[in-house]
């Protein structure tokens, strides 16, 4: 371990802390996965990504999700990256917040939860798997969360998700290893049901929401939403996001949720300047996801992205299949032009050299 290092504990005693981190309400990238043109790890630009986000002001990472590739589960792509940007993280002198993804039935989640703990890190995004039902995708948390704290992830049907009830996000906050949900199906009336769910599970103190809405990020940050259950109204809002839009332009993100955080507090400029930003980040998430051609180019328009700033060498994805959409780059071109204040060049810039090193 690199001295100077303060990575989190993963030991039971300390895991209060990580909860405690992750309740504050932090930026956290989903890590893409660098590649060569030959489709190969390229752990220099891995680790590159890594130290931009920890430097950018990123409270935490989230390795092994959707925006890294699914592909690599269940091969032995997954130790390595795993393990990559838990060493890398490990280089800051302040905490980072080390989250890794986990899929498949019980049994493969499991296994993947306790690579990770292995590997030092601190929480388990369990992403959604089709072939269960919601009581069994409930049993399959708590499996989970023997091994490591979980985060719940709404994920939208588009890339993989399926619509999940009301009930089942009351009974899945209720479980005592659920530490936070990724509340990300990309529709506000799904997006109610977790909020009702938490609240019905009478967790709302302790389960961090955090936005994977990526076409409502601001919006979902700066929004008190005052929950009526049972005649009681409780408020819960979101404390933070875990979003593949930020894996991109991550020092503005950082900079976008502190000014959240004080709209909340009751800072109405910063609402209104917020309310705006939202349309603009919007704007440009469409083009980088892909929105109109049903996020088929999300992952290499996020690459695209980390393309010009120098941080990828190009768009390549482990299948070669999977390329920007037909306008999608002219798309990318009017956004980048379009909304120079929420880039990070100049930060990138500055880094890049230091990055690579």
């Amino acid at each position: 371990m690199t001295r100077g290092t303060h990575v989190l504990s993963t030991a039971p005693e300390a895991k209060t802390s990580a909860r405690d981190l992750f309740r504050r309400g932090l930026v956290i990238p989903a890590h893409p996965l660098a590649l060569t043109a030959d489709r190969t790890f390229d752990e220099r630009r891995q680790r590159a990504l890594t130290r931009y986000y920890v430097e950018a002001g990123a409270g935490g990472l989230a390795v092994g999700v959707h925006t890294t590739q699914f592909a690599i589960h269940g091969t032995d792509l997954l130790p390595p990256v795993l393990e990559l940007a838990a060493d890398t993280a490990r280089e800051s002198e302040r905490e980072v917040l080390l989250i890794a993804g986990a899929t498949g039935p019980t049994a493969q989640a499991v296994a993947e939860a306790e690579l990770a703990r292995s590997l030092g890190y601190h929480m388990v995004l369990l992403s959604p798997y089709a072939e269960l039902g919601e009581d069994a995708l409930v049993e399959r948390a708590r499996a989970v969360g023997e091994v490591l704290p979980v985060i719940g992830f709404y994920l939208q049907p588009a890339v993989g998700g399926r619509p999940l009830s009301r009930d089942f996000w009351t009974r899945l906050a209720a479980v005592e290893s659920v530490a936070g949900i990724k509340v990300a199906p990309f529709d506000r009336y799904r997006t109610l049901d977790v909020l009702h769910g938490v609240v019905r599970a009478g967790r709302a103190e302790e389960v961090a929401l955090y936005t994977g809405n990526d076409d409502h990020i601001l919006a979902d940050l700066i929004t008190p939403h005052r929950v009526v259950v049972d005649g009681r109204e409780v408020e819960v809002e979101f404390v933070g996001g875990l979003l593949g839009q930020w894996a991109v332009w991550v020092r503005r993100a950082v900079e976008l949720l502190e000014e959240a955080k004080r709209a909340r507090a009751g800072d109405d400029a910063a609402v209104r300047r917020l309310l705006t930003l939202d349309g603009h980040l919007t704007d440009a998430n469409a083009a980088i996801f892909d929105s109109v051609n049903g996020f088929h180019g999300c992952i290499p328009g996020i690459h695209e992205v980390l393309r010009r700033q120098g941080l990828l060498e190009g768009r390549w994805c482990l299948d070669p299949a999977e390329e920007l959409s037909p306008g999608q780059l002219a798309e990318i071109d009017r956004v980048w032009a379009a909304y120079p204040w929420l880039r990070d060049d100049d930060f990138v810039a500055e880094g890049l050299a230091r990055w690579l090193s």
